[in-house]
């Protein structure tokens, strides 16, 4: 197994643990429970994504396509172009 990606907060942790789910990787949440703990805990590095070492080079590929990923033309608000607002 191998820790491939540390999400900013739980949302993103939760987004793209169910994007690589249907992608058919075999991938857990590790720190899901540790948050709580905010405060007696250090905030950065409790959340980490893993997955096993055969999927770990196409996992990291799924995430880096998603991270830099640009909204369709015509998705955006007029007033907020370049942003999805979902």
């Amino acid at each position: 197994m191998q820790r491939i990606y540390e999400p900013e907060n739980l949302l993103e942790a939760e987004l793209l643990f169910g994007m690589l789910v249907n992608e058919g990787i075999d991938v857990y949440l590790a720190g899901r429970h540790l948050l709580g703990g905010v405060g007696e805990l250090p905030m950065q590095g409790l959340l980490g994504l893993t997955v096993p070492d055969e999927q770990a080079e196409r996992a990291r590929r799924l995430i880096a396509e998603y991270n830099v990923a640009q909204p369709l033309a015509g998705d955006e608000p007029e007033s907020l172009p370049g942003i999805l607002i979902c």
